[in-house]
């Protein structure tokens, strides 16, 4: 038993054929977590009927639709450890993925988010994280901005951290984590464990990733909040312009090679107005 508790929050949404993998990975852990909440997003499968059947022992709770946000923050109010870490239904712990941050956390006692190196996986072959993905610790504030550099479901977190800056925004549909992880790190110093304790599958087709076309338009909300939140220093906030500038820039463009030329336009508006606020020089952009 660990010095840690953790209640683990596993989101589903119609994937009654992955959450067992999922679910089986916190069984396997070497350090088992206070308590394992499922929270069912409205799933029409049989997800509850073989969590019922087959996972008595998990905290159950059978939600409307509403999107993973929504499910994790429901797991988060009811939850009752120190610490919260994420699982996302399709993805898996390594057996020592919580004693491994257990123990990394209680000997640096300050630091109150960890996150770990995790193993690609596409359509059952493994992958290599492009240098971009590259994560590390510290004050990685700079290093959130161009794309989301945790995966939830390797962190885990202290409830005080989320009591301070919030929980996951309900309102995106996607980039809910690029979102949450930017508060954070705008505040908070990440530890970062070398060793790859989760393995992320992907390539199916309910991830968020290929239901939305041009998902930087979610990073560039994220963005324009937490510019409009006076929560940064000087040096972050000049940062964090810039690298909205950018996402719009790429965005604006997209949009009118695909014709949205309305689209385009409310972009266009969104560069001026961010130029108007700033002083960093946009016009190379908008002309």
């Amino acid at each position: 038993m660990g010095t840690l508790s953790f209640s683990v929050i596993v989101p589903t949404h119609n994937r009654e054929h992955l959450l067992p993998r999922a679910l089986n990975s916190i069984a396997a852990q070497t350090q088992t977590p206070l308590e394992v909440i499922v929270v069912d997003d409205g799933s029409t499968d049989d997800t509850i009927a073989t969590l019922r059947r087959e996972y008595p022992d998990v905290v159950l709770f059978e939600e409307p639709h509403r999107g993973v946000s929504a499910a994790r923050n429901r797991g988060i109010h009811a939850s009752r450890g120190d610490w919260i870490a994420f699982l996302d239904s399709d993805d898996e712990w390594r057996p020592e993925k919580l004693a491994r941050q257990d123990a990394a956390l209680v000997s640096t006692p300050t630091v109150l988010l960890c996150h770990t190196e995790e193993v690609w996986v596409r359509n059952g072959v493994r992958v290599n994280p492009k240098k971009k993905h590259a994560k590390r610790g510290g004050t990685i504030f700079e290093d959130c901005l161009p794309l989301c550099c945790m995966s939830p479901s390797s962190v885990v977190v202290h409830r005080e951290v989320l009591e301070d800056v919030g929980v996951f925004d309900e309102t995106l549909p996607a980039c809910e984590d690029y979102d949450l992880w930017l508060r954070i790190t705008s505040r908070y110093p990440v530890l970062f464990i070398d060793e790859p304790l989760v393995v992320k599958h992907g390539g199916h087709n309910d991830q968020l990733s290929r239901l939305y076309w041009g998902m930087d338009r979610f990073r560039i909300t994220a963005l324009e909040k937490l510019l409009e939140s006076d929560s940064l220093n000087d040096t972050q906030r000049a940062v964090a312009e810039r690298v909205c500038a950018e996402k719009i820039e790429i965005y604006r463009t997209g949009a009118k090679k695909r014709g949205r030329h309305d689209e385009a336009r409310r972009y266009t508006a969104k560069l001026r107005r961010l130029q108007q606020g700033s002083s960093n020089d946009y016009n190379s952009l908008i002309n």
